[in-house]
């Protein structure tokens, strides 16, 4: 992913915090001579000894199953945050339109989890944490056994251990004071998504502001 030093993301808790945030992925990957394959998902964030893990799972009937497993293969988790146009008019300067957004890009090598125990563990832990919210959640106990039976014998769960990891925030960090504040006072008048993007365009203003004063403080 093309990223100027001004929009790049390192530090590995702000990475992982944006995956935990953003789980809806998309997981890219391909094989010598086919198209590659795309799967819209969610993943989960795992921390462990040997390093950082993410977890998912996909359809049986999905070709990509096939890919996932292949020795030497690597995939892409692409997540992607909130995002907003940006036009010129809003700029104290002549200028072009473009657009401000939140993304990274995670790269490891994926493997097949067969264990039956392990992919149950995995699955409960999924609808638990999405049902948790909701006024009357579905519970593990409450699926008959014979249908979750069925579920789980239709999917292929996986886990991916990640090498490498690029995030990049574009919030105008390029930009004037002045021009920042109005793309934010611009946004903060929009949909929730804009809404979204000029909070995180706040929040990191302030962060550059605060490596700065430290900077010079010492």
């Amino acid at each position: 992913m093309y990223t100027p030093p001004y929009f790049a993301v390192t530090e590995q808790d702000e990475m992982i915090a944006f995956m935990q945030q953003h789980p809806f992925a998309l997981l890219i990957s391909y094989a010598d001579g086919t198209d590659p394959e795309v799967t819209h998902l969610p993943l989960e964030v795992e921390s462990r000894e040997d390093g950082l893990y993410l977890t998912g799972h996909i359809a049986r009937s999905n070709p990509q199953g096939g890919m996932l497993d292949q020795a030497g293969g690597t995939v892409l988790a692409v997540f992607q945050g909130a995002h907003a146009y940006v036009s010129s008019s809003w700029y104290s300067q002549p200028g072009v339109p473009t657009w401000n957004y939140m993304a990274l890009h995670a790269y490891g090598q994926a493997r097949i989890v067969t264990s039956a125990e392990k992919v149950a563990q995995m699955m409960r832990s999924l609808l638990d944490k999405y049902e948790q919210g909701q006024q009357t959640p579905t519970t593990w106990e409450a699926v008959p056994e014979k249908v979750m039976d069925g579920l789980l014998r239709g999917i292929t769960a996986f886990e991916i251990k990640v090498e490498r990891i690029e995030a990049k925030y574009k919030l105008s960090q390029n930009r004037s004071e002045q021009d920042r504040l109005a793309v934010i006072a611009r946004l903060e008048a929009g949909g929730k998504q804009e809404r979204e993007v000029a909070a995180a365009m706040r929040t990191v203003w302030q962060e550059q502001a605060n490596r700065v004063f430290t900077k010079t403080s010492r």
